[in-house]
């Protein structure tokens, strides 16, 4: 047997997952593994440099006269200031009231980045000590001067951003953990997945007369009787196939599910993977649509986790951080009705990450791999090809069924032809065909008795022989009496006929 190239487990690393209750020795109990054996017996430039990118920007423009910004910052803010389309006064009320409505979240964000710096806070206040006039400073230092005197102003800028894109941030972060709660617990208790894993992960049976403790936990999930015969399948026939060569194994990384499709039979016509599903669909046939059980796998194996967990911290602090400063101003109508229609959106979202880390964790542990070095894009994946080479092996086999019913048919039809109803026409030649085809046929076998003659026919030679005694002269006379002699006794046969 050749051997099955798969990531066995330990005994140490199986403690609590699916594999301590797997029985692969029953399913080779119950299958016979010759045809198995004969099927599968062995035979004696990296991307291009963007040269724009390279090159040197060009020399700006000579800096202006004395000014309360640096010259690049001060142009970059009249950019933004000319985007926003609104006067300086307009835009630091709307920041002072929290007006969603009159700012936009890009414009925002973009604003963000000209908080006043400790440098230029000083110099606005050396400009207001000093005394002098407002309107020999440009428009974007007038801009920085009324800016740097709204209260706790990063505050604000950072609450107004996070009112804006709360609700659009929360609608796109509860599907992705509805996807891996549903998926990973989906996994966890799907008795049918299992029980086709086990006919697979018999590649990691117990030692012989070892018992398999049921998990309590799994036991929970699943009380299924069924639910231990997945999982057994592949089990089994791995361990049938390495037990001479390398021993029998505890447990297998998801990662071996591949090599199903990898490893063909000694004809090269079908892999081990199309084998198990012959043996799924004619022993196990309440397996075959294990998939149905599974949900949401393609769009959990999008997700990633730790990038969900993250937002979710981010709108935790977002959240507390608006609620800090509700309770400095109590008086502000938009954070108090924003409070009130978020907060249990928060916390659903608190609850959902934790339940999808919790889940997703335990799913993966379950199936005997390490949540640190196994992320949903990993993880999901390696369930989804082999849902999806699964159903390609059973259209192969369904289709090779066709195939093979159609070469019986046709073989079956063309001898058979005959059979079928005749005219009367066809049926006139046939017979007629068939006797003169039985007239020859009799010919052949009567013809070198005409010598034995019943008829006296010899008796009738020899006389006129003697009767005629041999003369040289009438050599060409006795032989033509010979032919008709014989011409006469060939008629015999037909007329006994």
């Amino acid at each position: 047997m050749p051997v099955f190239n798969w990531v066995a487990l330990k005994p140490s690393q199986i403690d609590g997952t699916v594999f301590t209750e797997l029985n692969d020795e029953k399913v080779l109990q119950e299958l016979d593994m010759s045809d198995f054996e004969e099927q599968f017996k062995t035979k004696a430039q990296g991307p291009a440099l963007d040269i724009s990118a390279l090159k040197a920007k060009a020399t700006q423009k000579a800096p202006s006269k004395v000014t309360l910004m640096e010259s690049n910052r001060a142009k970059n803010l009249a950019i933004t200031l000319r985007k926003g389309g609104r006067s300086v006064q307009d835009i630091c009320t709307a920041i002072e009231t929290y007006d969603q409505q009159a700012l936009s979240l890009d414009f925002l964000e973009l604003l963000l980045r000209f908080l006043p710096t400790e440098y230029e806070r000083t110099l606005i206040g050396k400009f207001e000590r000093e005394q002098q006039p407002p309107e020999e400073l440009s428009d974007e230092d007038q801009f920085m001067v009324r800016f740097s005197k709204i209260p706790r102003l990063a505050e604000r800028m950072n609450v107004m951003i996070f009112l804006g894109s709360f609700g659009d941030t929360a609608q796109l972060l509860m599907p992705q953990l509805n996807a891996i709660i549903a998926a990973s617990m989906s996994l966890k208790s799907s008795s049918k997945l299992r029980h086709i894993l086990e006919v697979r992960a018999s590649g990691v049976v117990a030692p012989m007369g070892a018992r398999r403790v049921p998990c309590g936990h799994c036991a929970l999930v699943a009380p299924c009787p069924q639910a231990v015969v997945s999982l057994q399948i592949v089990l089994a026939f791995g361990n049938y196939m390495n037990s001479s060569k390398r021993g029998a194994a505890y447990g297998f990384r998801l990662q071996s599910l591949d090599a199903l499709l990898e490893m063909k039979s000694t004809d090269r016509k079908q892999t081990l993977l199309h084998y198990l599903v012959r043996v799924i669909m004619e022993k196990y046939p309440e397996l075959t649509g294990f998939h149905t059980e599974l949900h949401f796998l393609d769009k959990a194996g999008t997700v990633s986790l730790d990038g969900v967990l993250q937002d979710v911290r981010s709108l935790q602090q977002g959240m507390e951080l608006t609620r800090r400063e509700f309770m400095r101003q109590d008086d502000s109508p938009v954070l108090k009705d924003f409070l009130k229609v978020n907060s249990e959106v928060m916390e659903k979202l608190q609850a959902d990450s934790k339940t999808a880390k919790e889940a997703y964790e335990s799913a993966v542990e379950y199936f005997g791999e390490n949540p640190k070095t196994s992320p949903p894009t990993t993880f999901f994946p390696m369930f989804m090809r082999f849902i999806k080479a699964y159903k390609q092996a059973e259209q192969d086999i369904e289709l090779w069924k066709k195939q093979e019913a159609a070469a019986k048919e046709a073989e079956s039809s063309s001898p058979g032809s005959e059979q079928q109803p005749e005219l009367p026409v066809q049926k006139a030649r046939r017979q007629q065909m068939d006797m003169i085809a039985e007239l020859k046929k009799r010919q052949m076998v009567k013809e070198p008795l005409i010598y034995e003659g019943k008829d006296g026919a010899i008796e009738d030679i020899i006389s006129d022989l003697r009767n005629n005694p041999y003369r040289r002269g009438d050599k060409a006379r006795g032989s033509a009496k010979k032919r008709a002699a014989g011409q006469s006794l060939q008629a015999t046969p037909d007329i006994a006929l």
